[in-house]
């Protein structure tokens, strides 16, 4: 499984780093939306509810479909020039037209890479529009409910979105943007002068720890559920650094759009991020009964490989190939003290496995 990117067309032309203010915004409500997959951010989330009326979180609650799972291409720049502000950047979602609206809503409200019917069909077929909210339905009440509005006024949800974006603005994210402005303007920077260094491809590669470079430099592979591949050149590609999007990497290719892939800043990705080798590697270490027995011994103070052996009833040998194995997985930690190594469990390690088992499914 994975998306790549086959760059061997690409050109400096059809690559365009920037900013999105609306793409931001979303990513504050897809956290929002799902709280309890950013565990990192409960504090701020909950600060951030404080903010919000019944009348906005209500709506909140409405709309979230376009922002809870598959983030709806709607919300992420459709053209150049990328770096609008927010209020231009409603502009053109208010301009699209609106069979335009229709497409990009409708996908993002099923939520799920399924095929769904153009939108002459759906606004033109009342049968097609009854099979799309009931395709909706199933995937959850919210999605059937904001579906059936769409079908029955797309304008009407154009406006009750635009809307809501505009006082999520002035409720709360206006201030967060000002905040994150120029450190997202110093990613651009650092993004474009990295390429200018290294090359797109090893750059682009660099944004997570799951992707490989393939294809002598020209493709780079992203594990994801999805399995695409999509050109860049002459199609462009937009690259959206953010700060709330970790630890997603997120890509967006509907056909009729430049590709997007909005990122973490460098200065928000987690110091240590695992690759799938690396956590499977921590996970079946620890699968092991005897080693997890290990493991309690070295909670506690220091302790060396004859003193575990003998605690353990094992043979030195046996130990160490145990311990070796917890310290090429990260687990321990070793320390030469004169005549004797030293090992402990390295718990802020273990702390945070949780957490990198999150971050990886999630990636």
């Amino acid at each position: 499984m994975g998306i790549t990117l086959d760059l061997r067309n690409a050109r400096a032309a059809d690559v365009h780093v920037g900013r999105s203010a609306l793409a931001e915004l979303m990513s504050v409500l897809h956290i929002l939306a799902e709280p309890d997959h950013h565990p990192e951010a409960q504090r701020w989330t909950r600060q951030l509810g404080t903010t919000f009326d019944d009348s906005l979180a209500n709506e909140m609650s409405a709309l979230s479909p376009l922002w809870a799972r598959l983030r709806c291409r709607l919300l992420f720049p459709l053209a150049l020039p990328l770096d609008q502000t927010f209020k231009g950047e409603l502009r053109q979602l208010e301009k699209l037209p609106l069979d335009e609206f229709v497409d990009l809503c409708a996908q993002g409200v099923l939520g799920f890479r399924e095929a769904v019917p153009s939108a002459r069909l759906l606004l033109d077929d009342k049968e097609a529009a009854r099979c799309f909210v009931t395709q909706c339905e199933r995937r959850s009440f919210r999605r059937g409910a904001l579906a059936h509005d769409l079908m029955a006024s797309p304008e009407d949800v154009r406006a009750r979105l635009i809307d809501f974006l505009d006082r999520c603005g002035g409720a709360f994210f206006a201030a967060e943007w000002r905040a994150l402005h120029d450190r997202l303007e110093a990613a651009v920077v650092r993004f474009r002068t990295e390429v200018t260094r290294k090359g797109l491809a090893e750059v682009l590669a660099g944004l997570s720890p799951t992707a490989v470079v393939a294809g002598d430099g020209s493709h780079v592979r992203y594990d994801k559920l999805a399995i695409a591949e999509i050109e860049i050149g002459p199609r462009q590609l937009f690259l959206l650094p953010s700060v709330h999007v970790w630890p997603h990497l997120t890509i967006k290719d509907e056909r009729s759009y430049p590709v997007v892939l909005q990122f973490a800043a460098p200065e928000v990705r987690a110091p240590e991020q695992l690759t799938l080798r690396q956590l499977h590697a921590r996970l079946s270490v620890l699968a092991s009964p005897g080693r997890m027995e290990l493991c309690r011994h070295l909670l506690g103070e220091p302790i060396t490989t004859s003193e575990l052996a003998k605690r353990l009833g094992l043979d030195d040998t046996q130990v160490s190939r145990t311990l070796r194995q917890l310290r090429e997985a990260g687990l321990i930690e070793s320390e030469r003290e004169g005549r004797y190594v030293y090992h402990r469990l390295a718990t802020s390690t273990l702390l945070r496995l949780g957490q990198d088992v999150l971050a990886t499914i999630m990636r």
